[in-house]
């Protein structure tokens, strides 16, 4: 068994862009500048917005932090992204999911303009995406293509399976390794899957997408298979100080060992998902996905 090792890649990946962004400055470009905007006080979405804001800063962006208490209405809302729409000195801007159920996050989503959505969620980005054009894609399968790169493991040819569907991952990550740089052939299984574990077990490459804890057992998981684990879900625990802990979806004890690699939680492809708005903002900088 490997341990794929998202914080060691996502570190070395934050130095490539420190010192691409430091030629940029002088050379006297204009330094990157990625904006968040946040509703409410979710403690997941606050731990995630104070890690991208110490990313910026890692690398030599320029960030900014927009708050809203949850009471924010969607208009008001909507009227902050089109100025941020507007913004010349803005290359990229997220809006922190999930929002306030009197909002409507895919007006939101909509009204985000897609050379600033660095996130990948806006349509024309997944539409550009499926079609093969450049495009902004969604920053958790953006930073699992790229550690299967760094990791060099083989994906031509092999057979995969994304074990769910959701918009933000299990379809995009299954549209990636399908296409030709990756050459996969791929499944897309999910809750009401017939058969699901002998699916699971006939895939080459295990990409655990379904939001459920410790969901993938050793049963459905063959012998050398690579087994990479999107699940990042707290549970109580009395073993820890916080009286909480991170799982993924896969019950790593009894599925590490039969792995040839496998990513952790934490440390495997959460660093990546950070890592990958950081690429996403550096590419719009640069106008490398539109002109």
């Amino acid at each position: 068994m490997n341990l794929i090792d998202g914080k060691k890649i996502a570190t070395e990946i934050k130095k490539e862009i420190a010192a691409e962004v430091a030629v940029i400055i002088k050379n006297g470009g204009k330094q990157p500048h990625l904006a968040a905007i946040l509703v409410g006080h979710d403690g997941g979405s606050e731990t995630y917005v104070a890690f991208k804001i110490k990313d910026c800063e890692e690398v030599g962006f320029k960030s900014s932090l927009i708050r809203y208490e949850d009471d924010v209405t969607e208009e008001e809302l909507l009227t902050k992204v089109h100025e941020l729409n507007v913004d010349d000195d803005l290359d990229g801007f997220i809006v922190q999911l999930p929002l306030p159920k009197h909002i409507s996050e895919q007006k939101v989503i909509e009204a985000i303009n897609p050379k600033k959505d660095v996130d990948g969620f806006h349509p024309e980005n997944v539409g550009r995406m499926v079609i093969g054009l450049p495009s902004f894609v969604s920053a958790t399968p953006f930073g699992i293509i790229e550690l299967l790169k760094r990791y060099n493991i083989e994906t031509s040819g092999k057979n995969c399976v994304v074990l769910g569907r959701s918009n933000i991952v299990g379809r995009p990550m299954s549209v990636l390794m399908s296409q030709k740089a990756v050459n996969a052939t791929v499944t897309v299984a999910h809750s009401r899957t017939k058969n699901l574990e002998e699916v699971c077990r006939n895939a080459d490459i295990l990409i655990a997408a379904i939001g459920v804890p410790e969901f993938v057992k050793g049963n459905m998981v063959k012998e050398g298979a690579v087994v990479i684990d999107v699940g990042t879900t707290r549970v109580k625990s009395d073993k820890t100080k916080s009286g909480w802990k991170l799982k993924g979806d896969v019950l790593f004890e009894e599925v590490g060992n039969k792995c040839s690699y496998i990513s952790p939680v934490p440390g495997g492809v959460g660093p990546m998902t950070r890592v990958s708005l950081l690429l996403n903002t550096l590419l719009s900088a640069k106008k490398e996905i539109y002109i």
